[in-house]
C-alpha cells in the first residue's frame, strides 16, 4: 500500500482502509509493551447531584455486550453508565444480537468498540464486520423511525469491524491512528477558541453551567461526515492519520491521510431518529493504566478533560431528544 493508494480510497468514497494490528493503545487498548494495565477507574464519581430525569421517566439505554465489544458497562465503561445513572436514566447491557424485538424497548442503543471475536480475535487482515448484515438493516431502519444510535469506534481496529454500519449513515471510518506526527503521542484538545468544537446545542446549550469549552480526546480515529451531519469535534487541519502495519510502529515511511476535514465527533438526524459518531472511547469513561511506579488516567479522570462530563450528558439528552437543533 502506497500513499496515493490509500488517498484514492478515501477519496473515492466511503470507505475504510483496513491494515492488520497486532496490539493498540491509549484509547480503547492495551498498553502492550508499554509495562501496564488498563481497566476503569473505581474511584471516579460523577458530579452530577440532581438527576434530569426522574422516576417513572428514565429513557432506557442499551449498551452491546454482544459483538465482541472492547468497553462495557461491565468493565470498562462502567463510569459512562455510572454517570448516565446519576442522570436519571436507566443503563442496562445486552448479549443478545440486533433484534426487532429488542430494539422495540430501547430509547437510546449505545455500541462501543465492536470486533468480531472480542478479545481473542487477531487484529490482523482481514477484518470482519461485527454485525450482520440483517442487524445492519433492522439498525438502520429503527433509527429511520425515530431510535438514537451513539456508534463509538476507536483507533483500528474497530474502525474495520463497523465501517460498514457507519457508512448505512453515510459516514467514512478511517481505519487508523489520528496522531500529531508519527513519533508524537498525546491528547487533543478540542476548544472554541480555536474552532475546533462546531456550532450546536450540544455545545452552546442554553444554560450556560451545561456549555462546553473544551472536549479532550485520547487516541483515536478520524472519519468524513454526510452533508447533512453536523460536525462536533472537527480534526485539526496539521494532524494524519497513520496507517502502520502493525500497531505502534510508526516511521518515516508509514503511509497516512491529512486529517484536513475530517472528524471525530459528529450528530446526524436520519429520517425520525438520531445518531451520535465518535471516533475514541476514552473520553466516554475513565480509565486507568497502572504500572509498577505510576498510575496514569485518561477520560473523565483527566485533569484537562473537565467539560468531558457535561459534554457525555449533553450528547445523551440530544439523542434523548431533550436538546435540539
Amino acid at each position: 500500500m502506497n500513499k496515493q493508494l490509500v488517498i484514492q480510497c478515501f477519496i473515492g468514497a466511503v470507505c475504510s482502509i483496513l491494515v492488520s494490528y497486532q496490539t493498540a493503545a491509549f484509547g480503547s487498548v492495551y498498553y502492550h509493551g508499554n509495562g501496564g494495565s488498563q481497566s476503569y477507574d473505581e474511584s471516579w464519581e460523577p458530579s452530577k447531584k440532581v438527576p434530569k430525569h426522574s422516576k417513572g421517566s428514565q429513557p432506557l439505554v442499551l449498551v452491546d455486550n454482544a459483538h465482541g465489544n472492547f468497553h462495557t458497562i461491565e468493565q470498562r465503561f462502567k463510569p459512562f453508565a455510572k454517570l448516565l445513572s446519576s442522570d436519571g436514566y436507566a443503563v442496562e447491557s445486552t448479549n443478545s444480537i440486533v433484534n426487532k424485538k429488542l430494539l422495540e424497548q430501547v430509547e437510546i442503543f449505545v455500541i462501543a468498540n465492536a470486533i468480531k471475536g472480542g478479545e481473542e480475535s487477531s487484529w490482523k487482515l482481514p477484518i470482519e464486520q461485527a454485525f450482520t448484515a440483517q442487524e445492519k438493516a433492522l439498525l438502520t431502519q429503527w433509527v429511520q423511525e425515530g431510535g438514537s444510535l451513539l456508534l463509538i469506534a476507536d483507533h483500528m481496529p474497530f474502525p474495520g469491524a463497523v465501517s460498514e454500519l457507519a457508512g448505512e449513515f453515510g459516514f467514512g471510518f478511517i481505519n487508523g491512528f489520528a496522531l500529531p506526527d508519527y513519533d508524537k503521542r498525546g491528547i487533543l484538545g478540542f476548544e472554541k477558541e480555536t474552532a475546533l468544537l462546531g456550532n450546536h446545542p450540544i455545545i452552546n446549550a442554553v444554560d450556560s453551567n451545561k456549555q462546553i469549552a473544551k472536549v479532550v480526546t485520547f487516541t483515536g480515529q478520524a472519519f468524513t461526515k454526510p452533508d447533512s451531519a453536523i460536525g462536533l469535534l472537527k480534526m485539526p487541519k496539521d494532524w494524519n492519520v497513520y496507517l502502520p502495519k502493525d500497531a505502534w510502529e510508526f516511521d518515516e515511511a508509514t503511509p497516512y491521510l491529512s486529517t484536513n476535514n475530517l472528524y471525530q465527533g459528529a450528530v446526524l438526524k436520519y429520517g425520525k431518529g438520531r445518531v451520535a459518531v465518535f471516533g475514541e472511547a476514552a473520553m466516554f469513561t475513565a480509565q486507568v493504566v497502572k504500572r509498577e511506579d505510576s498510575v496514569s488516567r485518561y477520560g473523565l479522570n483527566h485533569p484537562e478533560a473537565k467539560d468531558n462530563e457535561q459534554f457525555v450528558l449533553n450528547v445523551m439528552s440530544w439523542l434523548s431528544g431533550s436538546l435540539d437543533n
